[in-house]
């Protein structure tokens, strides 16, 4: 099954080339850092030359552009730092020193009261830590707050590389199997998490499932989420987009799980 509510990749990619327009620019490096560039609203600083990694880089803009096609959403009101290490040891180190409250993560996006930062280290999970923690960034810059299940819902959708996106994320064959198994998660559950401690591995699926489901099913479902995202960036009321749903769809859940057998290729 392909929805009509598909985004229209074409109008991402324009969007992506006036923000990769931005790319390159050099910027301030000091200490340990060995190469600073600007990439879209990214300022990057890297313990390594970031021509070794051009091509995730030139990925990070377009995120941007996709958040604001699919929420209907400006781009990032400030730069977002980003912070690259060389190695495991010398990311610890640094958060040691530099972040000693913050909760330890593979990867980081911390707000506090200037720009958003996110930090990250070559390892094996490199590329899909890196995209998910911008993803973070991305959506604080514009919205004052964001419900948990979608930051990180979304968050995943978008850690994955761009031609898995739409029909080859990873996340469908456990989806699939909880399917099967009568192990769906409704939405208004995913709601009632409001701590990252207390989100599983599944909460983590299913929060992307739902933004999908979202994004690429029923078009009345997207344009509920567009003015869900609409009433949190104007300060309006926004209550649960569960019951939103249920008021506008009926029976929400049952397209979703609807929408995780029939999603194909077309």
């Amino acid at each position: 099954m392909r929805s009509n509510s598909t985004t229209s990749f074409s109008k991402i990619a324009a969007t992506a080339g006036l923000l990769l327009a931005l790319a390159g620019d050099v910027i301030d490096v000091h200490g340990a850092w060995v190469d600073g560039r600007r990439y879209g609203p990214f300022l990057c600083r890297a313990e390594f030359p970031l021509a070794e990694i051009e091509p995730l880089l030139s990925q990070l803009p377009p995120i941007q552009a996709g958040l604001m096609e699919f929420l209907e959403i400006p781009a990032t009101r400030e730069p977002i730092e980003v912070f690259l290490f060389s190695s495991k040891t010398t990311y610890d180190r640094y958060l040691a020193k530099n972040l000693p409250k913050v909760a330890y993560r593979r990867a980081l996006y911390v707000k506090n009261n200037g720009p958003g930062q996110v930090y990250a280290y070559r390892g094996p999970h490199f590329d899909k830590d890196l995209r998910h923690e911008v993803t973070h960034a991305l959506l604080h810059g514009v919205l004052p707050v964001v419900p948990l299940w979608l930051d990180e819902g979304l968050a995943v959708y978008f850690e994955n590389p761009p031609e898995k996106r739409l029909f080859d994320s990873p996340q469908w064959e456990s989806i699939r199997w909880a399917l099967r198994l009568g192990g769906a998660r409704r939405l208004e559950n995913l709601e009632k998490i409001r701590r990252v401690e207390d989100l599983d591995r599944g909460d983590y699926r299913f929060a992307w499932a739902w933004v999908h489901f979202l994004l690429h099913g029923p078009p009345a479902a997207r344009e509920e989420l567009v003015r869900f995202i609409g009433d949190i960036q104007s300060g309006r009321p926004f209550g649960l987009l569960s019951e939103r749903l249920r008021l506008r769809l009926g029976d929400p859940m049952e397209m979703f799980t609807a929408h995780l057998r029939t999603w194909s290729r077309p």
